[in-house]
C-alpha cells in the first residue's frame, strides 16, 4: 500500500544558514506580494470601469492567477522587481507564487459554491514580521546524508539535524520510501524540516481483527471506550495557563510595535514574544504526542473503530467550554484515526451527527426525550439500567458498527427514524445491534447480530 507521510525534524542552524533560509523565505514572500499585487489591481481597475458604465467586452483583460501564469509572469518582471534573484532558488519564488495561486483558487471556488465548508476570504499580503517564515523545495538535490544526523537541499547546502532520522533513512535504503518534497519551516523559535515522502506500507492487520471499539470523546475524560476503558484528560493547556497568562502579562509591559505610527518592537518586547511562543509550542508539543500515542494505540489493536461526527466549530463558540474543547483536540483525534485505521488495515465509522448516541439506553434501546449535561448517570426508566453516561454513549457506538457499510463510508445505521426526538408517544427506533427487549436489562455486544425495528416509548 502507498500512501503520502510527512517526517519532521528539528534543525540545528549555524547563523550563516539561518540568514539564508530566511532570505529564501524573503523571496518567497516576495513574489507572493508582487503577485498579488497584480492580480487585485486588475480586480480593482475591472470593478472601477463596471461603476463608469463600461461594456463587459471592453473592460480591463483579466489576469490568470494558475500557478503556471503567475510563474511565466514572474520570470519576465523579476529582474525589476527583484534584481538579488540569482541568489535564492528558484523554489523559492516558486513557494510563495504557489501558495498564491492556492488561495485564489480558494477563494473562487468558494464564492462560487464548488467548495463545502466556511467561506473563504480574498487572501492578504504577507508581513515579513507577522507571517511565518518557510520555503519548500520540491527539485534539486533532496536527501538524507548517511550518518543520519544532517540533510542536502538545494542551495542550502548540508544542515545538521537536532535528532536523528533513522526512521527516514531506513525506508529509503529498503527503497520502501520516495522524498517528493522538503519544508523548511520556523515554528516556536524552532526551524524544523518536514520531508514529504511516498511511502510503501507492508499490509498489516489489528491485533484484533474481529474487535470493534466505540469511542466518545468529552472535556472529563479524553475517550471513553466501550471496553470500560477511561482515557484520562491531560489537559495541556489548562496546566500551562498561569505560567503562560504571566508571559502575556510580561509581553504587555514592554514596547511592542505599532502599526499605525510605524514603530518597531523592542529588543526586550521580541524575547518576552518569543518566550510566549515557546509556552504555546511546548503545548501544541504536549497535546501531539499524546495523541499519536493514543490513536495509534487503538488503530494497531482495534480492526472497527466508530466515532461520533461532531460539530467542533460549532462547539468552540460555546464560551465557557471552548478552550476546553480545543485543548481536548476533538478534531485532530479524528483526523488520525481516520488514516491510521487504514494503514494498520481497520476501517473508521463515523456515527451520524444527529445519532442520540447519549439519550439512547444501550440496555434495551429506549432514546430519552431530554438528557441534561449535568446528568453524569444514565438512568433508563424502562429497563431500570444505570450506567456511565459516556460509557454508554460509547457501547451504543460500539453497536453501530453491525449496521454500518463493509467499507465503513455510508452512513452509519442505528439512529431514530425522526432525526430529531419526539416529545412523547411511540416512534419507529432502530434497535441496537444485540440489545435486549424492553424490560429486560443487557449490554450491548460489540459484534451484535441483531438490527430489527421495534416501537418503544420515548422518556
Amino acid at each position: 500500500m502507498k500512501t503520502i507521510q510527512a517526517y519532521r525534524f528539528a534543525l540545528d542552524l549555524t547563523p550563516g544558514q539561518e540568514r539564508d533560509v530566511l532570505a529564501h523565505a524573503g523571496a518567497a514572500r516576495v513574489a507572493h506580494n508582487w503577485a498579488l499585487a497584480r492580480v487585485k489591481a486588475v480586480m480593482d481597475q475591472r470593478a472601477a470601469e463596471r461603476t463608469y458604465g463600461v461594456p463587459e467586452e471592453m473592460l480591463t483583460p483579466t489576469v490568470s492567477w494558475t500557478l503556471p501564469a503567475l510563474r511565466k509572469a514572474w520570470n519576465v518582471a523579476k529582474p525589476d522587481v527583484a534584481p538579488w534573484w540569482r541568489e535564492c532558488s528558484k523554489e523559492a519564488f516558486n513557494t510563495g507564487l504557489d501558495a498564491l495561486a492556492r488561495a485564489l483558487k480558494n477563494w473562487a471556488d468558494s464564492r462560487s459554491g464548488k467548495r463545502a465548508g466556511r467561506p473563504v476570504g480574498f487572501p492578504g499580503f504577507k508581513s515579513r514580521r507577522r507571517s511565518i517564515a518557510s520555503v519548500r523545495f520540491s527539485t534539486g538535490t533532496i536527501r538524507v546524508e548517511s550518518d543520519r544526523k544532517h540533510v542536502v537541499l538545494p542551495r542550502l547546502g548540508r544542515l545538521k539535524l537536532h535528532e536523528c532520522a533513522r526512521k527516514l533513512a531506513r525506508r529509503i535504503d529498503n527503497g520502501t520510501a520516495r522524498i517528493m518534497s522538503a519544508c523548511v519551516r520556523r515554528d516556536g523559535g524552532r526551524w524544523h524540516v518536514a520531508f514529504c515522502v511516498e511511502v510503501e506500507r507492508p499490509e498489516r492487520l489489528p491485533a484484533r481483527p474481529g474487535a470493534v471499539l466505540g469511542v466518545d470523546v468529552g472535556i472529563r475524560h479524553l475517550a471513553v471506550l466501550s471496553t470500560g476503558e477511561l482515557i484520562d484528560n491531560p489537559r495541556y493547556l489548562t496546566s500551562a495557563h498561569q505560567r503562560m497568562r504571566a508571559l502575556a502579562r510580561a509581553l504587555a509591559r514592554k514596547t511592542g510595535p505599532d502599526r499605525r505610527t510605524g514603530r518597531r518592537a523592542s529588543k526586550r518586547w521580541e524575547r518576552a514574544a518569543a518566550r510566549l511562543g515557546r509556552a504555546h509550542t511546548r503545548v501544541a508539543n504536549l497535546r501531539r504526542d499524546g495523541l499519536h500515542k493514543l490513536t495509534t494505540r487503538l488503530t494497531r489493536e482495534y480492526a472497527t473503530v466508530v466515532i461520533e461526527d461532531l460539530n467542533v466549530a460549532g462547539m468552540l463558540a460555546n464560551r465557557k467550554l471552548g478552550r476546553h474543547i480545543a485543548d481536548a483536540g476533538f478534531a485532530e483525534i479524528r483526523r488520525q484515526l481516520t488514516y491510521k485505521t487504514g494503514w494498520n488495515g481497520g476501517r473508521l465509522i463515523l456515527a451520524d451527527r444527529w445519532y442520540p448516541s447519549s439519550k439512547t439506553c444501550s440496555g434495551c434501546g429506549v432514546v430519552k426525550t431530554k438528557l441534561a449535561l449535568s446528568e453524569r448517570e444514565y438512568q433508563c426508566g424502562s429497563c431500570g439500567l444505570v450506567l456511565d453516561r459516556d460509557l454508554n454513549a460509547a457501547r451504543n457506538l460500539a453497536a453501530l458498527a453491525a449496521d454500518a457499510t463493509t467499507a465503513g463510508s455510508g452512513p452509519a445505521a442505528g439512529r431514530g427514524a425522526d432525526r430529531k426526538t419526539p416529545l412523547a408517544g411511540l416512534v419507529a427506533l432502530k434497535r441496537q445491534p444485540g440489545t435486549a427487549p424492553a424490560g429486560q436489562t443487557g449490554t450491548v455486544s460489540p459484534q451484535g447480530e441483531t438490527a430489527n425495528r421495534v416501537l418503544a416509548r420515548a422518556h
